[in-house]
């Protein structure tokens, strides 16, 4: 496997040699996660106990329904667990397979966002498991439950808490996104306020097509959702100013012939 390397804007790579470099730190991402995975199926129980925490105090726990689901249930909450520890390095990996297409200019704009990245996915999922579960979970499970003999599938559960968590995660890259594309030209803050209205409403598309779907889960994504927006489009104006690729690039040749 080749070393992956640092590429600087300047240099010149063969279509062989990207994709050789891509292969790269796929399989350094993919080393990183398969760690990550080893060490949470070790400690299964901790990450399961950890699951579990979600749950209210007199429920009992999650039952499986078949012989090999135990099993395929804990290598799936592991695979979730691994991916947030592991995410740092696959982060890492990604941008610094995309870093040199930016010039200087254009890179001391996305290097904050390189740090700010995995702190807004951690706060997401933060978000997700002490605000957010613990009160869906309430209303889901006593939602007409004298009417039900509710027991929760371990499967079922652990899947609801993985894919919201992970979810919450992404949307919360939404100050990003916006800082980043305002930062690089492709749309004013102004034009983005202006069309305020369809970002709220996909907002609340996204936050009603979340794991869970009731009222209670929908709201209380789509309030941090649209404090980050509102917040993103404040930063924008503040920080969003384009930056100029041109100058950018030339600020190599300047130092060259200084």
């Amino acid at each position: 496997m080749a070393r992956a390397r640092a590429v600087n804007f300047d240099d010149r790579l063969t279509l062989v040699e990207h994709l050789d470099e891509l292969r790269t730190r796929i399989i350094i991402s993919l080393a990183a996660f398969g760690v990550a995975f080893a060490l949470c199926f070790w400690q299964d129980e901790l990450v399961l106990e950890i699951f579990n925490a979600a749950l209210p105090a007199n429920a009992p726990e999650p039952i499986t329904l078949g012989v090999t689901e135990p099993f395929f249930t804990t290598v799936e909450v592991s695979a979730y667990a691994a991916f947030v520890i592991s995410l740092p390095v696959i982060l890492y990996q990604a941008y610094a397979f995309v870093l040199p297409a930016f010039s200087i200019s254009e890179k001391k704009v996305v290097l904050p966002f390189l740090i700010a990245a995995p702190a807004l996915f951690l706060a997401g999922v933060a978000f997700s498991y002490f605000l957010v579960l613990p009160a869906a979970i309430k209303f889901l499970l006593n939602f007409n439950a004298q009417d039900f003999n509710i027991e929760v599938r371990a499967k079922d559960y652990y899947r609801f808490i993985g894919v919201l968590c992970l979810s919450l995660g992404i949307l919360f890259q939404i100050p990003l996104g916006v800082l980043s594309i305002t930062r690089l030209g492709v749309v004013t803050p102004d034009q983005i306020a202006s069309n305020r209205r369809f970002v709220i409403l996909g907002i609340a598309v996204l936050a009603a097509a979340a794991p869970g779907g009731d009222p209670v889960s929908m709201l209380l994504i789509m309030f941090p959702l649209l404090i980050l927006f509102e917040a993103s489009i404040i930063l924008a104006r503040r920080f969003g100013q384009p930056v100029d690729r041109e100058l950018g690039a030339a600020e190599p040749a300047a130092g060259k012939s200084g």
